[in-house]
């Protein structure tokens, strides 16, 4: 087989992130879709590993940290984001919907020219990563969630304050150096507006 008869639709199945919308039984004032999510927890997660290794003596690869983050949500262009409530409502609720997640995770992967598939297992079956990785990306998978939160309350929707409450403390609980540094030094300026932005310069 040529290099040039190789067909692939798996890039064009990640570009529909995008169409699908996050905090679904939720009013939301600001909406966000999987794709900008999935950027958000990749830059949040590559800064956590280099906070825990500049400062907390890890030994973590920041950049296969920030890839896999990238991809830590592809599976919903298949699934659906399906709300935490609703996930976590039940075990057997949970542990069905791990089922369907790893189907699908396969058929991503399926997708895929076959020699590429080995590179991509880790990006997109996050099990196989080292337990320091995943626990980051989970990490800034709540920051994340958390951030969005903060901006429904700065805009005066109120449907997100239990939320903000559960994340916050999911986060202290973490108990990660790296989170609670990322906390104290990046998070009080993420509600400034432009303008106070340019005056903390």
């Amino acid at each position: 087989m040529t290099h040039s008869s190789i067909k692939s639709s798996f890039y064009a199945y990640l570009s529909r992130l995008r169409w699908i919308k996050r905090w679904g039984l939720k009013r939301n004032a600001l909406n966000e879709n999987v794709m900008e999510h999935s950027w958000e927890v990749a830059v949040i997660a590559h800064t956590l590993a280099l906070i825990k290794n500049r400062y907390f003596g890890g030994q973590v690869d920041a950049n296969a940290i920030a890839a896999a983050a990238l991809y830590h949500d592809v599976t919903e262009v298949i699934t659906g984001d399906l709300p935490t409530p609703i996930k976590y409502h039940s075990q057997a609720i949970l542990h069905a919907y791990k089922s369907i997640e790893h189907q699908a995770e396969i058929e991503l992967l399926r997708l895929l020219p076959e020699a590429l598939q080995a590179d991509f297992e880790p990006l997109i079956q996050h099990e196989r990563l080292p337990p320091e990785n995943q626990q980051i990306i989970k990490a800034a998978d709540k920051i994340s969630a958390y951030l969005k939160c903060q901006a429904e309350l700065k805009a005066g929707n109120t449907e997100f304050e239990i939320a903000a409450e559960q994340l916050a403390k999911n986060i202290h609980d973490l108990q990660q150096a790296e989170v609670v540094f990322f906390m104290q030094a990046f998070v009080p300026s993420c509600g400034l507006t432009l303008d106070g932005l340019m005056q903390t310069r």
